[in-house]
């Protein structure tokens, strides 16, 4: 079969926008970035974010149903592989190019806001500009494709925290049986009171920065960004080698301690790669700083990669982006592929602090050099939705 390639990157998250931007602040050994302070996210508390500070595109212009945060990050992150999208649209048809994305918040902060207004000048009517179909789950894709003008498959997945990486397998579903030449995959997530109401409800998250894999840890940052790629068939920088997904339903919040599901994706990811785990030269984690999924993930690292691979949570520079997240941390792994002429693995920022209950993992530190020519991305979600990516060159 032929292989799947991520031919072009869109990126904007709390690190910046656009490659060049991103991949200085991914690899700045000084000091993380990418976390701000924010003060109206919970009622009386100040909360570390990884907020996106780039300026927007305007989208008063389009549909009301289309417009809202969630797709200004899209059209952002769209707008930096514009060129090769449309380029790929006239060579192989509109009806030949797809869109699959993921997200767990789609509109839902246009919605929060409508509410908020409504409630606070006491009319039975909504505000101006609302529309219900803004927080429908399906939007960014019907706003990607409308923006395209493309006819071929264009959906979206909602399965929190693997959303973006499970699009990206599915688009190589697509490509590799014949259905599409071209999809334009990944995700994005915005920031809204809602989504952090409900993690800190779940005592999960962090007033200062995430400290993931440390005695330490007491939850994490929420993010907001978009990644797009453009996926093909033709030989690129970077290629999706393997893929694997797993769904152990153990429970609503929580992963299972065993890690059989987590571990299954990423044994069936290494096979249809033809890998060993010896042969991936670093290992992204998904890292929430939780309690519960940093203990699960350590011991099913060390069972399948040993304590020698390295390894590191991104989650301490962007924020946890939720359904975006598989996404942008595939994003990071391109860039860390394509363009990192020294080579350097992405930090793990932390306070050192080891816990002594967790499977011993090789944490990198900032600065740190090392070849890298196969990585493996992990992402688990409530709901036992795991899933797992390795990226290659070739």
């Amino acid at each position: 079969m032929s292989g799947v390639f991520l031919n072009e990157l869109g990126i904007v998250c709390a690190l910046g926008s656009g490659q060049a931007a991103v991949r200085e602040a991914l690899f700045a050994a000084d000091k993380p970035g990418g976390l701000s302070r924010q003060d109206d996210l919970l009622p009386q508390r100040s909360l570390l974010a990884g907020s996106v500070s780039a300026a927007l595109p305007d989208l008063s212009d389009r549909p009301r149903a289309l417009r809202g945060r969630n797709n200004a990050l899209l059209a952002l992150a769209l707008e930096q592989i514009r060129p090769a999208v449309d380029a790929a649209i006239d060579r192989f048809g509109p009806a030949r190019v797809g869109v699959i994305l993921g997200t767990s918040t789609s509109g839902v902060g246009e919605s929060e806001a409508a509410h908020q207004q409504r409630h606070d000048c006491g009319e039975p009517g909504w505000p101006d500009g609302y529309d219900y179909l803004q927080q429908e789950m399906g939007t960014p894709a019907t706003f990607l494709s409308a923006e395209l003008g493309i006819a071929g498959p264009a959906y979206v997945i909602s399965t929190a925290c693997s959303s973006s990486a499970k699009a990206l397998a599915a688009a190589a579903r697509l490509l590799r049986s014949g259905q599409l030449d071209a999809v334009i995959a990944g995700g994005s997530d915005s920031l809204c009171r809602f989504t952090v109401a409900g993690f800190d409800a779940l005592g999960a998250v962090s007033a200062e920065r995430c400290n993931p894999f440390s005695q330490n840890r007491c939850g994490i940052n929420i993010g907001e960004g978009a990644a797009l790629f453009l996926l093909t068939c033709q030989s690129g920088p970077v290629a999706l080698l393997g893929w694997g997904e797993s769904a152990d339903a153990h429970h609503m919040s929580a992963p299972d301690p065993s890690g059989a599901g987590p571990q299954a994706a990423i044994v069936q990811a290494l096979h249809r790669a033809a890998l060993t785990p010896a042969q991936i030269d670093y290992v992204n984690l998904h890292g929430t700083a939780t309690l519960q999924n940093d203990a699960m993930e350590a011991a099913v690292v060390h069972r399948v990669f040993g304590s020698a691979t390295p390894t590191s949570s991104t989650k301490p520079l962007t924020g946890h982006t939720l359904g975006a997240a598989g996404a942008i941390e595939a994003a990071l792994c391109w860039l860390s592929l394509s363009g990192n002429t020294d080579s350097q693995l992405p930090p793990h920022w932390w306070d050192g602090e080891t816990d002594p209950q967790l499977a011993e993992l090789n944490l990198v530190a900032p600065g740190t050099q090392g070849p890298l020519r196969r990585i493996i991305s992990q992402s688990f979600a409530f709901g036992g939705s795991n899933a797992a990516l390795v990226f290659g060159t070739i």
